[in-house]
């Protein structure tokens, strides 16, 4: 068996170690640089601003307001549960259980439109089959701030999705060996982690290296500003949704913290240089591993991804990554692309809208695989679609054996003068060979793995091969960055599509990057 020493890996040509000026080339007096990094650093802040990433001081104590309100139910529930399992009266006055939030609302870089990842801790009587799906979940329900709630028994992590004073929240369950749950448990403690189920120990993970990426990081505040830039541009360029092959949260948040750790004094702008820098010349796939104080350790090279990120806290597993061969090619080509516009961030025409202009998926790709979805009714939609990502990992996989490459764009559209709710994918093809391609067989395929193993009511799926004109027109060009919600009309079947989520934008009138550049020439794109 072959392993991986990450400690014995040459990686000194991409952690730039030299002042960021330094790195940048330009010429200048200490102060002249160090004013310039300051204004950059400024205009970042507010382009943040601009495009709506911040909320509101009101928004926050909204959020707040929701997440305490949660807590109450949840130590209601644990006295319910305890009383119906008629525990001894002094385990009744000891029992409790507690919410712990985590994601990009735990991390403290969410938006007016996220959603919030809360978890909640049940002591070891609370069941999540009978007392979290069924008894919690009625609580839930008869709550007037709830609404569209509904479980998600079949996921990897089990857990109920509702919307609480129309704030959407996530709900997984940890269940402890214990009797009484703090309200801010520690979870590191090993005390608290002995003997749990691996659904619990899953559901925990994201909670653990939250705190774990918070207590590492020199700067929290620039770290968090940091990573609110760096998922912009994920999320602008098409490289945003694990379930697609992109990063998620977890894998960004990662990347940030390990720039913001290896250069605790640097400026936001410089930091945002030095990630693109980085892992433009990473030498994938040589695992990101944060410093904690811990030996790194060996890794088996089967274990390792494309681009293997390391969670930072034990055991140190590897983030859940569906990156593949095409995937991994965009993400490369992107974080070179970004390498190429920030190098000159210190020059008088330097504008940070570049690095953020939306993906343009029309003029790279002259043919998509059109993927719609629809159901009966909006719940049912949504479980349908949300089962049918978790398995695009497979789509992706034959699209490539088949023509090579595939991009999946992220974003979700809807039509509406479709007569179900729907929800519907474009994917750009490489120019060649999509003759070839049948495309009802890989339907057919595709749709008959899917429902071996989907449990719920089965809905519909359509795949089919479009040309580029038969996408949404209308987008956001040069001058228009500002987040809209744009509603689209297709030229040639005259169906008007509008975006589910419209914080994703495709569409720009820059030029792709292509992904043979050199790492050390690369053509800067658009």
């Amino acid at each position: 068996m072959e392993f991986i020493d990450n400690r014995h890996v040459n990686i000194s040509n991409v952690d730039p170690s030299v002042p960021p000026s330094g790195v940048l080339g330009f010429r200048g007096t200490p102060d002249v640089i160090l004013r310039m990094e300051m204004e950059r650093s400024i205009s970042l802040f507010q382009m943040m601003g601009d495009e709506g990433l911040v909320p509101s001081p009101e928004e926050e104590s909204k959020r707040r307001n929701a997440i305490d309100k949660l807590k109450q139910i949840v130590k209601e529930w644990v006295k319910t549960v305890a009383y119906r399992r008629a525990l001894p009266e002094r385990f009744l006055r000891f029992a409790s259980g507690t919410i712990l939030t985590y994601g990009s609302y735990g991390l403290g870089v969410h938006n007016p439109e996220s959603d919030i990842d809360a978890l909640c801790v049940g002591p070891c009587f609370a069941t999540i089959a009978e007392d979290f799906f069924i008894v919690l979940h009625n609580m839930l329900a008869c709550r007037p701030e709830v609404s569209d709630i509904h479980c998600v028994k079949g996921a990897k992590v089990p857990l109920m999705r509702f919307k609480f004073d129309g704030i959407s929240i996530d709900l997984p369950y940890a269940r402890l060996r214990v009797i009484s749950i703090p309200e801010d448990v520690d979870v590191f403690n090993p005390f608290f982690l002995k003997n749990i189920d691996d659904t619990s120990r899953k559901s925990l993970s994201g909670v653990r290296a939250n705190r774990r990426i918070l207590q590492l990081v020199p700067n929290v505040e620039i770290f968090q500003a940091v990573l609110r830039c760096i998922k912009l541009w994920a999320k602008k360029r098409g490289v945003y949704g694990n379930l697609l092959g992109f990063f998620g949260g977890v894998h960004l948040a990662v990347l940030s913290a390990f720039i913001c750790q290896r250069h605790p004094t640097a400026s936001l702008s410089a930091l945002i240089f030095i990630f693109f820098k980085t892992f433009a010349l990473w030498p994938w796939p040589t695992p990101v591993v944060l410093q904690d104080g811990d030996a790194w350790p060996f890794i088996p090279a089967y274990k390792v991804s494309w681009m293997p990120i390391q969670l930072p806290c034990s055991p140190y597993g590897f983030c859940h990554s569906n990156i593949v061969r095409s995937t991994f090619l965009k993400i490369k080509t992107e974080f070179r692309r970004g390498h190429m516009l920030t190098k000159d961030m210190l020059r008088p025409v330097f504008d940070w809208n570049i690095l953020f202009e939306p993906f343009p998926y029309p003029r790279i790709y002259g043919k998509f695989v059109k993927i719609f979805l629809s159901a009966s009714d909006k719940d049912e939609l949504g479980d349908w679609v949300g089962y049918v990502k978790s398995r695009f990992r497979c789509l992706i996989i034959k699209l490539e054996e088949l023509l090579g490459f595939c991009d999946p764009n992220p974003t979700e559209y809807v039509d509406v003068d479709a007569l179900e709710p729907n929800a519907v994918f474009y994917w750009g093809l490489p120019p060649a060979r999509t003759d070839m391609i049948d495309i009802g067989h890989v339907e057919e395929e595709f749709l008959k793995n899917t429902n071996i193993v989907y449990q719920g009511p089965t809905g519909k799926m359509k795949l089919s091969v479009v040309q580029a004109d038969e996408l949404p027109q209308k987008a956001h060009f040069a001058g228009e960055r500002r987040s809209v919600k744009p509603c689209w009309r297709i030229a040639r079947s005259n169906q008007r599509i509008v975006p589910a989520y419209y914080k994703y934008h495709p569409i720009c009138v820059d030029r792709y990057l292509t992904t043979n550049a050199s790492p050390e020439y690369p053509s800067a794109g658009g």
